[in-house]
């Protein structure tokens, strides 16, 4: 094994450049267009090898699927509702630390806001449109209609470095189903609901919420998919020392 990899050359180049290219946060899938439980097993085994300081491999991954997946979107939804139609409960159901940093700053702000005002065009909301944001806002619960949703959750003893490795294995789920035809959507939302969240997957006490992540295929007919977001060129982040 060793051996393969010192001397194993990868012969298409293009097509993992085509799955990092590729790879968008699809926010319409197929529902009714199943994954099969063989492909989410061997992304997943081959996603594992993502690399980890000290081998720490520090992920755990909950699936969801057909009534687990619809019992947790019920629930999450509920609570949602709950906290847009007052604002004050939302500590209820949340204790882990932010997602998101607690003030914004320029240039994250500017392109939070790019971001945000993109989708809602795109989509014909205007601002001040607060019923169809929270209804857009909550497609984030239903998994965008993928099939398949995945939770995925830390021990809360480990350290900051250890999101660095969970991010590369996340990355690494996104390629492998770009490879077999899937998209995905990274969802930083699910973090809002710990407190639903985590009891509902069983996951223990030690645990806290990473992410979610939906799963399946791309609905090529749907509007949303078609937003583009900018990335910033080479020059931009790069300086050489």
């Amino acid at each position: 094994m060793v051996t393969a990899r010192l001397t194993t050359v990868v012969n298409d180049p293009t097509s993992v450049e085509a799955a990092i290219e590729s790879r968008f946060s699809c926010r319409a899938f197929l529902r009714d267009k199943p994954v099969s439980r063989n492909d989410i097993e061997e992304i997943l085994h081959v996603a594992r090898q993502s690399a980890s300081g000290v081998n720490t491999q520090p992920w755990r991954v909950y699936v969801l699927q057909d009534q687990s997946r619809d019992d947790l979107v019920s629930q999450v939804c509920e609570a949602d509702d709950a906290v847009f139609a007052n604002p004050a409960s939302a500590e209820k159901y949340r204790d882990q630390p932010d997602y998101y940093p607690q003030e914004w700053v320029s240039p994250y702000i500017d392109r939070r806001r790019q971001n945000g005002w993109s989708l809602y065009s795109l989509l014909g909301i205007s601002k001040g449109e607060k019923e169809k944001m929270h209804a857009q806002s909550q497609r984030n619960y239903h998994f965008f209609d993928a099939p398949v949703g995945l939770i995925f959750t830390i021990d809360r003893v480990m350290g900051r470095g250890s999101l660095l490795d969970y991010g590369m294995f996340l990355q690494n789920i996104m390629l492998l189903a770009r490879a077999r035809g899937l998209h995905t959507c990274p969802q930083a939302a699910w973090n809002y609901y710990p407190k639903v969240i985590l009891p509902f997957i069983g996951a223990g006490e030690e645990e806290v919420l990473v992410c979610g992540m939906a799963l399946g295929y791309a609905d090529e007919s749907a509007r949303v998919n078609t937003l583009e977001t900018p990335r910033e060129t080479v020059e931009s982040f790069t300086r050489w020392i």
